[in-house]
């Protein structure tokens, strides 16, 4: 056994903990860098998800296309910001890097990066043709796809296996952020029907689409295994920890996004597959869709519920908050595809009300990270807490 020190929730969830001075030419190396993790792509993700619920929105505001650029441009900054922080990580504070792999708090937030990076495409491709052109925004969202769909899958099978094989947790440690390296894929599936069109018909549109179908499969299977556990750990264990309350909405990602997934897909699905299927497949977007929408809106009523007792608690900002925009998007990008398709003015509504809390929920929490940020506490090294154990073999 290997015994490693784990702090508080820092700045998204509990880190790896580490002395406030480390050792070595790596730890005096540009510090500020030492103890940012993969959760900084949350905001990347929480910002791109606004450009693309803004501008798929079932009614029209004046001005909403324009600000949806404007939100897409600066979520395409920070991805850009962020993969540069993360390069200067991995390279000056390698060990660290390699802690957060071991620190089953830490390690799914792996699942952050190759999500930040279909976030962005996809956003790049319904809102950035109107800055890049459709020729470029093609070009960007098919290589971010391409590499963040590789790196979800990566992620999907790696965290799982260091969850099983390197770390030792008890049911009280269940977290939703189990869920981060599952959804990537479902992601893919989200955002890979936008290219359908723009691949020659044949087998490569075909295949595109029926790929994102089993990239959809692949996601929503390993989430139905997963949620009986974060139900359980409520029900047996009681709330979670105040400051990671709002990991609950997490949840809400894969339930979203696979409502996202299923109307994108039978919106490509006339022009690349044959009419009785493209028919199926758009019957299915609806019944599969509101039922799943059914069971967001329940969770999302919970997690609401104790988040508001934990701010009645004292809870007080870290970069959890960020977990408030990227799933509570997914449920507006859902709602919006199932209005489109059913035609029900009630989703249309249900679409922009869930926006309006994504707003709020997203100005909160880049309020909290600029904050931090200026004060210098969110890149701080996290205080040392009690050891935690991870199987060697």
């Amino acid at each position: 056994m290997v015994t490693l020190a784990q702090a508080p929730a820092h700045p998204v969830v509990p880190t790896l903990a580490q002395p406030p001075s480390p050792a070595g030419a790596s730890g005096r190396r540009m510090p500020s860098l030492r103890y940012l993790g993969p959760n900084w792509y949350a905001p990347v993700m929480g910002t791109a998800i606004v450009a693309s619920a803004g501008a798929g929105l079932p009614v029209d505001v004046p001005g909403q296309r324009a600000a949806a650029v404007a939100i897409w441009a600066l979520s395409a900054t920070l991805l850009a910001v962020v993969l540069t922080a993360r390069a200067g990580h991995w390279l000056l504070h390698r060990d660290q890097a390699r802690a957060h792999l071991l620190d089953p708090a830490m390690a799914p937030f792996h699942g952050c990066p190759p999500m930040a990076l279909l976030a962005v495409g996809g956003a790049t491709l319904t809102v950035g043709r109107d800055v890049l052109g459709e020729r470029a925004a093609v070009a960007v969202d098919a290589a971010l796809f391409g590499i963040g769909t590789l790196l979800g899958l990566a992620v999907a099978v790696t965290i799982p296996y260091l969850l099983v094989v390197r770390h030792r947790v008890r049911p009280a440690d269940v977290s939703p952020a189990w869920l981060l390296p599952v959804v990537a894929p479902m992601v893919s599936a989200a955002v890979g029907p936008l290219l359908v069109p723009y691949v020659p018909a044949g087998q490569g549109r075909e295949a595109l689409l029926l790929g994102c179908y089993a990239l959809f499969g692949l996601s929503l299977l390993a989430t139905l295994t997963m949620l009986p556990l974060i139900f359980g750990r409520l029900v047996l264990h009681g709330p979670p920890p105040l400051a990671l309350t709002p990991l609950l909405f997490l949840v809400l990602g894969p339930l979203g996004q696979s409502v996202t997934a299923v109307g994108q897909l039978a919106d490509a699905a006339p022009g690349a597959i044959g009419g009785p299927y493209a028919r199926a497949l758009g019957a299915f977007a609806v019944v599969y869709g509101v039922p799943v929408t059914g069971f967001a809106l329940l969770w999302l009523a919970l997690a609401a519920a104790l988040a508001v007792r934990a701010a009645r608690r004292g809870m007080r900002f870290t970069m959890t908050w960020w977990a408030f925009t990227f799933p509570v998007g997914t449920c507006v990008t859902g709602a919006a595809g199932l209005a489109r398709h059913t035609g029900l003015v009630a989703l249309e509504w249900t679409a922009a009300g869930l926006f309006a809390l994504l707003l709020t929920a997203w100005a909160a929490a880049a309020y909290g990270t600029l904050r931090g940020l200026v004060s210098g506490a969110l890149l701080a090294a996290p205080p040392v807490r009690g050891p935690v154990t991870a199987r060697t073999r």
